[in-house]
């Protein structure tokens, strides 16, 4: 059965020791009075025992239940229930909502570490509360006072869920075709007409109310993605009081049978003269529905690293207790622990170097966000924007590699249901696709991120990084500078070709830079060690994974240079027919 201790010490030792995140939050008027490093351990302490407790150990139980179907309702494993009621009742459904509305008003940076936990514990329960963070972020950002006032408490509490509706059956990534319209009403309201796929936390009975936020098309509007507006369609109507009303015409008509994350309830939806409510201004949904999927992405991150967390723990303790082979380092004639083995210490040390830095990586890009909000920190938002698609795409990536890493650890007993380590394989494969597949989070990161202002914020970022590098040297600083120095090269090199090659090299580019910065959240660990407040097995673990890590796992970047400086023209030499 996979077991899953949250790592509570790491997670402070990134939030306190690497980012000193508790002294910046007493800088911040709206945080001082909230949140200082005792509290923040707290919340995290208590987010632990939920995951660890009530969600963790019954993650396989709710795979094989999933959502299920009948009569037009869905219902979901039974500790779902009890687990979401845990969740709102301590307020982390609201955990990082404007205080204003109800919420906790924590950090993102803190809010970011409680989303990992509970993607370790079960990546499908997850996605409840998550869709409704998302939610909240959107309604707070472009909703007026009023439907703030009425929604977002309830939202905050818990109490009603939200979900976000895009996808069409013929209508995925190229939104612009989409066919849900919305019919302007004689009350100011709008009825929404349409068919979405693909809808997840689409329907269930943890919450009296769910919260649509849909995209669909007035009659007058132009053509393509920007006659797209974003409405907002309650599962039951709301009066002008915030109560709740008559079902509205909105109903499931099917869940998927998917691959993974089988607790999640992924709805086809059909809107029928659904009433709805503007969000915003007409034709401009599209941009207020990326205020969502952007939060929704750095999710993805989170779901990444936190199955890879969980796949780390369970095959480290398989690998002491199974006993296998002769390592020739204890008695010959007894078999040894796998852990002795050369090539589990690899696969073991390589999952532990990318989680460890993938944290950091995380709690990074987190505080950037709250450096934006907090501060108005122009320079942090554009970073934050700049390493969202990594965030996204490398972190999901490397949490599959993982998970089939970790696996591998297993032997066969890897591909057996009982020791869970194929159903984290199954779940966190759709960290790669949903939110925008990882292909076009490397096309938006190389093009728009990039291109688009020739590698301006990247070459800030990484010009500040080789000052601080030379600034605070340390074991593997200069690995790290070297490193950098052929990033910005190759990137120049890029920048000099056309579209074409840009988004062939999209992926590969993407990765080169996500190992780099890596490297860089290493430098940062071994920045923050310290032997008179950190034990000697603390440190000495850090500083070693990080010489694997820059010794044995960078050099990959090797290759992709290689890779993004070749010819490629072959690609575009083939014909369909040769294909």
């Amino acid at each position: 059965m996979s077991q899953y201790q949250a790592p509570v010490d790491d997670i402070s030792f990134n939030l306190f020791d690497v980012w000193q995140l508790d002294q910046y939050w007493q800088q911040q008027p709206q945080l001082q009075e909230l949140i200082e490093a005792d509290t923040a351990k707290a919340i995290l302490e208590e987010a632990a025992k939920i995951c660890e407790q009530q969600l963790a150990p019954y993650s396989q139980i709710a795979d094989a239940v999933g959502a299920q179907l009948a009569d037009g309702k869905v219902s979901l494993p039974e500790h779902y229930y009890t687990a979401y009621q845990s969740l709102s009742e301590g307020g982390w459904t609201g955990l990082s909502g404007d205080a204003e509305f109800g919420g906790m008003g924590m950090p993102k940076s803190l809010s970011m570490m409680v989303d990992e936990m509970l993607c370790s514990a079960d990546i499908a329960f997850s996605l409840y509360p998550g869709l409704t963070a998302g939610a909240c972020v959107t309604l707070l950002q472009h909703a007026d006072e009023q439907m703030k006032a009425c929604y977002l408490p309830k939202l905050y509490s818990g109490e009603w869920s939200g979900t976000m509706c895009l996808t069409e059956a013929h209508a995925g990534s190229d939104l612009g075709i989409m066919r849900t319209t919305a019919k302007p009403d004689t009350d100011g309201s709008y009825l929404i007409s349409g068919s979405k796929i693909f809808i997840t936390a689409g329907e269930h009975d943890l919450t009296s109310n769910i919260i649509h936020l849909v995209l669909a098309k007035l009659p007058d509007a132009p053509a393509g993605s920007r006659g797209i507006s974003l409405f907002l369609v309650p599962k039951f109507i709301v009066t002008e009081n915030c109560d709740l009303a008559e079902r509205n015409a909105v109903n499931v008509g099917s869940i998927e049978h998917k691959m993974g994350i089988n607790g999640s309830a992924t709805c086809v939806l059909n809107f029928d003269g659904a009433r709805g409510y503007l969000i915003g201004e007409p034709h401009r949904g599209l941009a207020c529905m990326f205020t969502m999927m952007n939060y929704e992405r750095l999710s993805m991150g989170s779901q990444g690293l936190g199955a890879a967390e969980r796949a780390y723990q369970n095959a480290l303790a398989y690998a002491k207790d199974r006993l296998q082979g002769r390592t020739g380092k204890t008695d010959p004639n007894k078999a040894d622990a796998i852990l002795g083995h050369a090539d589990v210490r690899r696969m073991l040390l390589n999952i532990k170097a990318m989680n460890e830095a993938g944290r950091t990586f995380a709690t990074w890009v987190a505080n950037l966000l709250d450096r934006a909000k907090y501060d108005g920190c122009a320079q942090s938002a554009q970073r934050a924007n700049l390493l969202t698609p990594i965030t996204k795409a490398f972190m999901t990536d490397r949490g599959l590699d993982a998970c089939i890493t970790a696996q591998q650890v297993f032997g066969g007993h890897g591909y057996v249901k009982e020791w869970g380590m194929e159903q984290l394989v199954r779940d966190v494969r759709i960290a790669q696709i949903y939110e925008g597949t990882n292909g076009i989070q490397a096309a938006d990161f190389m093009l728009r991120k990039v291109a688009s202002d020739q590698a301006a914020v990247l070459l800030a970022l990484l010009n500040d990084i080789q000052l601080e590098l030379k600034a605070h040297p340390t074991s593997i600083s200069v690995v790290v500078e070297k490193r950098i120095t052929q990033l910005i090269d190759v990137s120049h090199s890029l920048l000099a070709q056309e579209q074409n090659v840009l988004s062939m090299n999209a992926c590969d580019y993407l990765d080169a830079v996500g190992y780099v910065l890596y490297a860089y959240m290493w430098q940062r660990n071994l920045m923050a060690l310290n032997p008179a407040k950190h034990s000697a097995d603390f440190v000495a673990a850090k500083t070693q994974t990080a010489m694997w890590y820059t010794q044995k796992v960078l050099p990959k970047v090797d290759g992709l240079f290689s890779s993004l400086q070749s010819d490629g023209s072959a690609m575009f030499a083939l014909t369909e027919d040769q294909f």
